[in-house]
């Protein structure tokens, strides 16, 4: 069986531990994180922090999962009643993408309604995803279904075409971000 890439579901704050200790196995594990500048009373300090708060993806062949399922802070596979569910290997790449541009990128409340677009020029060409637009500022959000989880990030609108049939800008921008 080829190998798919899944959800894991892990303890809070054990994204990267579980990553670490899956990639020791051999496991290509992805653990996408943003950065972030956090200021505490004495000192100002840029953190990583996970676009997806407990889950870890796991490149894997299902019907061998025990040493995956063993490893410290993972809980589960992420499935539907007894089916595994994998991950999409287009959402994976688009998120690892994301990850590594150098563009500003945030988690954002996943979408299922907004027009499509297509990036056609940038940093992130070819990239699919909803366009929205927040305070003056538009944002393509790219979504992992199984999660129910988004990921907005930066775009220019000159970068952008539509994917279904209506190319109209009107379109393109009515979803608007709170």
């Amino acid at each position: 069986m080829q190998d798919k890439w899944y959800a894991l579901r892990v303890r809070s704050n054990a994204e990267q531990a579980s990553a670490a200790y899956l990639d020791s196995l051999g496991y290509t594990v992805f653990s996408p994180t943003y950065r972030e500048r956090r200021k505490w009373s004495d000192r100002v300090k840029d953190v990583h922090i996970p676009f997806f708060r407990g889950y870890v993806f796991c490149l894997l062949d299902i019907n061998k999962r025990l040493p995956v399922l063993q490893a410290p802070a993972v809980v589960d596979i992420i499935r539907f009643g007894r089916e595994f569910a994998p991950v999409p290997e287009p959402e994976i790449e688009a998120v690892r993408r994301i990850a590594n541009s150098p563009a500003f990128a945030r988690p954002y409340p996943f979408l299922i309604a907004g027009s499509r677009v297509k990036l056609k020029h940038g940093p992130l060409t070819g990239l699919e995803g909803i366009l929205v637009e927040a305070k003056a500022e538009y944002r393509l959000i790219v979504s992992v279904n199984l999660l129910q989880r988004s990921i907005a990030v930066e775009v220019d609108t000159e970068w952008v075409q539509a994917v279904s049939n209506d190319n109209s800008r009107e379109n393109l921008t009515r979803f608007r971000a709170a």
